[in-house]
């Protein structure tokens, strides 16, 4: 039997490879399971500075595995399990202390859409196109993509491409907010796998903080924010891996960080 997920690690660097690609990589139980264990497990190997999700075949994702959820209609319990799971899942990966860099190419809708928006950075290829499907079907979303969309976009934009169900192409998404980079489709495992490197050379405790810092204060007021931010950094100046950036920069070195 086929694993629907590829974990592995390159260096540094944690990978959870969507394994589908017959059935474009669309979201089951399994998949959602597969995917918090792996964060779970890099989350615990100190030798880990990043995760990189990615995803095998022509397309990212295209949703949620629809053949599954039709098979659970009779069962509200069952499909309250299937929303509520996967929403808590990319809930985690949010909110986790590594940062989670994901490349996308060929489509990436509804589902996939959503698992792409609970990531810290987007790659994504040329051919990569992003869009919500579930008003065409009848659907809404139900693993935080409308409240996703609607902080990276803002409320119409958000709100149109919900409605519609249109197709975002690679530029437009990056000028949307919703991608970072866009790279040739042959450069993108690449160049995203470049990016995590990179990371690994900055202290894992700042990373760390400085994603926890912009996402709790997503939710708060700015006085809140400034003072998230204040008591943070307060802490961090005092750390030893501060002690080692302040130290480098002074004698013109780069540093080395041993957390």
């Amino acid at each position: 039997m086929s694993v629907p997920v590829n974990v592995s690690a390159e260096g540094s660097v944690g990978i959870i490879e969507l394994a589908r690609p017959d059935k474009f990589n669309c979201l089951s139980l399994e998949i959602h399971e597969c995917i918090s264990r792996a964060r779970e497990s890099f989350e615990a190997d100190r030798d880990i500075r990043s995760i990189l999700i990615c995803a095998q075949g022509k397309h990212f994702c295209t949703g949620a595995d629809l053949t599954e959820v039709k098979g659970k209609m009779s069962d509200a319990q069952a499909l309250d399990h299937f929303i509520a799971f996967g929403m808590e899942g990319l809930r985690r990966l949010e909110q986790g202390r590594l940062p989670v860099v994901v490349a996308v190419q060929g489509l990436c809708l509804a589902g996939g859409l959503e698992l792409m928006l609970s990531c810290d950075v987007c790659f994504a290829a040329e051919s990569a196109q992003f869009g919500d499907q579930h008003a065409q079907f009848g659907l809404i979303p139900g693993w935080g993509g409308s409240q996703r969309l609607t902080r990276l976009m803002g409320l119409r934009r958000a709100l149109d491409l919900m409605f519609s169900a249109r197709w975002l192409k690679a530029d437009e998404a990056k000028q949307a907010g919703l991608v970072n980079y866009v790279v040739p489709d042959q450069e993108l495992r690449q160049a995203a796998l470049n990016y995590c490197v990179t990371i690994a050379t900055r202290s894992r405790p700042g990373i760390a903080e400085m994603k926890r810092l912009a996402r709790e204060g997503a939710d708060m007021g700015l006085d809140q924010q400034m003072r998230l931010e204040r008591d943070a950094a307060v802490r961090a100046l005092r750390s030893e891996d501060v002690a080692e950036g302040l130290d480098a920069f002074e004698n013109r070195r780069a540093p080395a960080f041993k957390a």
